[in-house]
């Protein structure tokens, strides 16, 4: 054990046990500076396109191609903030995304995370076999079924409508599956049972006992889930052909090729900067749940 003499009337005592010599407190101080410093380089490096996103669209259409560049406008156009829900159908592309992102993960999320318990902690035959078949869904690539999707989609009439992103994902994700299963993995099947010998049925097993235990990880999926969603552009643009139908992503492409030939660039990165809101908003929303998932992952094993 390492001591550090004190002196305590006149005395040389020994420092506490578990306290840190000099050396070992300096060498950790240097670490925390270097993580520090490195960290602090990543988190600029990872702003820096959102800032300059944010600059730009309260610039004028002259000072975004000036050279050298303008770091800050004289003047910001504020206006621009304004003008784009004029000029564009964004409340719309708001709405529809906000539509599709929020039915699918909330049911979506709860189906996903009913097939997990049911594929962890039921007693079902071949449920090893299902689970094996799901994970190969993720081999298959989505342009493989796309066409075949859409010719479906469209006997249903349902093309030109939000029913094709929403309908095929409310009954779950195989990531989240996977993810949730894993998870449940580390939970003693003795509790499930003591349950089911007080009575129990496997629905209020679910959700007394197993939602409060998997909510961490529910929320660390459901956000990513949302952001896919929200961010999705192939399959609306599919699917969507009416402006007021149009997810929020479809119109900002659209405003691309409609004001980049008018060197609008502001108001494309206006519309831009406002679509990333609802993810930051739901992030801060599940911060908390999503670090306890990551606590929770790191101490199990």
């Amino acid at each position: 054990m390492t001591t550090i003499p004190q002196l305590r009337r006149g005395k040389a005592v020994p420092a506490p046990a578990g306290t840190p010599a000099r050396g070992v407190r300096s060498e950790n101080r240097v670490t925390n500076v270097v993580l520090f410093v490195v960290l602090a380089l990543f988190a600029v490096v990872m702003i820096a396109p959102l800032a300059w996103m944010f600059t730009t669209a309260v610039k004028t259409k002259g000072e975004v191609f000036a050279l050298p560049p303008v770091l800050w406008p004289e003047a910001p156009q504020w206006d621009t903030f304004t003008r784009m829900w004029s000029e564009a159908p964004i409340l719309s592309g708001f709405k529809n995304s906000f539509i599709v992102a929020t039915t699918v993960t909330v049911i979506g999320s709860l189906t996903s995370a009913l097939a997990a318990f049911a594929l962890a902690k039921m007693r079902l035959p071949g449920k090893n076999a299902i689970f094996l078949a799901l994970l190969s869904g993720l081999m298959i690539p989505y342009p493989t079924i796309m066409i075949p999707q859409f010719v479906m989609f469209s006997r249903l009439h349902w093309v030109d409508t939000l029913l094709p992103l929403i309908v095929p994902l409310l009954f779950g994700n195989i990531i989240m599956i996977f993810f949730i299963r894993q998870y449940l993995e580390t939970v003693p099947d003795s509790l499930v049972e003591a349950a089911k010998i007080d009575g129990a049925s496997y629905l209020t097993i679910f959700f007394r006992m197993i939602m409060p235990m998997i909510r961490p990880a529910i929320a660390a999926q459901f956000i990513l889930w949302f952001m896919t969603l929200w961010n999705d552009y192939l399959a609306p643009i599919l699917y969507l052909n009416s402006p007021e139908k149009q997810t929020l992503q479809v119109v900002i492409a659209n405003l691309n090729v409609e004001f980049a030939t008018q060197r609008d660039y502001p108001l494309i990165m206006a519309a831009s900067f406002v679509a990333l809101l609802p993810i930051l908003v739901v992030f801060l929303i599940f911060q908390r749940q999503i670090i306890e998932s990551v606590a929770l992952t790191g101490t199990k094993g």
